[in-house]
């Protein structure tokens, strides 16, 4: 986009841009999304800012009124493979809190000046603004959803200080702390109502309630019809009739574990989502993990754009308006998942899950309900028997073989893995095929550009190089018509249906 598109589109308030960039005003000091509702200012006083962190880097604070930090991420960390975009998927995954700029760049295979230089020429901001701004975002919700003292704040929201976290606070939103928790959102502790935000207040003690912001339509039927589809026991739950569903998930995190729950009913451009965390300091991670799972960063007017252009798609674009192409929560439990419930229903992969969750998942310290376990460890399945869950002797030296490659990390899937990387050490592994290599760079790895081997063979008229950048999503909405009985079935005479998470795949040997 050029400026003049750039204000054009701040004059209409659209947003379809919030979190693709920012503008600041120099005569008030202050940074919005661009949908904010103010008075639009004029040309002459406004700057563009790729991200937030730019903008404070620049000596701008946060709109009290549009709240710029609580806009849906840019799409564009998800679609581009280069550094950059690695570098943000794993800044936002908190790399940089835990392991510090070095680890980062370790990650990256690039050193810390490299990183740094490209991030700054492109972004605005290195490594430690960017995850300055997320931690200040994740300060925010924490002083406006508890009750917590300042002190325990800060360290959760990963600052090395206290003077270190007010002086952040005060910068970015020329507020302290406790005014900033003063100045709560009107109307932010009825969830769904009230002001536009990422925050509506609990009275459940332990419960951090959130709003997760995403832009544009959002197909919450068809996202939560698959996730109860294929809901393992012990470590998934899916309460309540369509429409008004809660989906309910266990999750490891770095410094401890977590439940996290969302609503299917959406809020005004939000997903209500509750999280439980043993220890604060993963709520940017768990965060970051649900809205991964629940591909809150997609741009579906992009995505409609190009895919409603096609004479075979359009029809499914327009049935399913908003569709999008789940992630994961967790990518070693989805790459497990994917060779244990191969050439299976959907019904049979879930029962043979629950087998081996029940076998060698971990017990919870304290049950929630339906929700008893975390998903095995890959560590531990590398060295399992594997006996009495009903696999073959093949698939049960498929699956310590891939969890041994993910235990020691020969084959990564963390948020800023490079792809095609991934794609050929999965592919390296006997047992693995092309389909299933395929899936997982979807899900695990949240490629949006992703065909999996022979889905549009049998498709009459598809032309699938006019789907990119994004395939990944036109292979949702053909699976999810073959689903409910809408659209042509992508070779269902010779291979499993989708449901089951995986094609056929020769079956290996030993």
């Amino acid at each position: 986009m050029t400026e003049d598109s750039r204000y054009e589109a701040v004059r209409s308030r659209d947003a379809r841009f919030d979190g693709a960039f920012f503008f600041a005003v120099s005569t008030t000091g202050i940074y919005c999304r661009p949908s904010c509702p103010a008075t639009t200012p004029r040309r002459r006083n406004v700057r563009f800012y790729p991200t937030a962190a730019a903008a404070q880097g620049s000596g701008f604070r946060a709109c009290r009124r549009c709240r710029p930090d609580a806009v849906p991420g840019s799409a564009d960390w998800n679609a581009r493979a280069d550094v950059v975009g690695r570098a943000m998927r794993l800044i936002g995954d908190g790399v940089v809190d835990r392991e510090g700029v070095a680890g980062l760049a370790d990650r990256l295979g690039y050193s810390a000046r490299q990183v740094q230089r490209q991030l700054t020429a492109e972004l605005g901001a290195g490594p430690v603004a960017l995850a300055r701004a997320q931690r200040a975002h994740t300060a925010r919700i924490l002083l406006q959803t508890t009750g917590l003292p300042v002190s325990e704040i800060a360290f959760a929201a990963g600052f090395a200080s206290v003077r270190q976290f007010n002086d952040t606070i005060k910068e970015i939103y020329a507020l302290t702390p406790s005014a900033l928790r003063a100045a709560r959102p009107a109307g932010a502790g009825r969830p769904g109502k009230g002001a536009r935000g990422p925050a509506a207040p609990s009275g459940t003690p332990g419960v951090l309630p959130l709003r997760l912001p995403f832009r544009g339509p959002y197909a919450a039927r068809q996202i939560f019809d698959h996730l109860q589809r294929h809901a393992l026991t012990g470590i998934e739950d899916v309460t309540g009739a369509p429409g008004s569903r809660t989906y309910r998930r266990t999750l490891r995190l770095p410094n401890g574990t977590g439940i996290a729950e969302v609503d299917e009913a959406t809020g005004d451009g939000w997903l209500e989502c509750r999280l439980r965390l043993t220890e604060l300091r993963d709520l940017t991670i768990a965060t970051q993990r649900i809205r991964r799972l629940f591909d809150l960063d997609a741009d579906p007017y992009a995505v409609a754009a190009r895919l409603g252009a096609d004479p075979v798609l359009a029809p499914l674009v327009a049935r399913y308006p908003g569709l999008r192409s789940p992630g994961a929560a967790d990518p070693q439990e989805v790459a497990v998942r994917a060779v244990l419930g191969r050439r299976m229903s959907a019904d049979g992969a879930r029962t043979l899950g629950g087998v081996l969750i029940a076998a060698y998942g971990e017990p919870l310290p304290q049950p929630a309900g339906a929700l008893t376990h975390l998903f095995p460890r890959v560590e531990q399945l590398a060295r399992a028997p594997l006996t009495g869950l009903g696999l073959t002797g093949a698939r049960r030296a498929t699956l310590r073989t891939l969890s041994a490659a993910l235990a020691d990390r020969t084959v990564t899937l963390d948020a800023g893995t490079d792809r095609d990387e991934a794609e050929r050490a999965l592919l390296g592994l006997p047992g693995i095929g092309p389909w299933t290599a395929g899936y997982l760079r979807m899900r695990a790895l949240g490629d949006p550009d992703v065909l999996p081997a022979g889905e549009a063979r049998a498709i009459e008229g598809a032309d699938p190089s006019a789907w990119r950048p994004w395939r990944s999503y036109a292979t949702h909405y053909l699976w999810t018509a073959e689903a409910e009985g809408g659209a042509p079935d992508p070779g269902a005479a010779n291979r499993d249906r989708h449901t089951t998470g995986n094609r056929p795949e020769p079956t290996p040997t030993g």
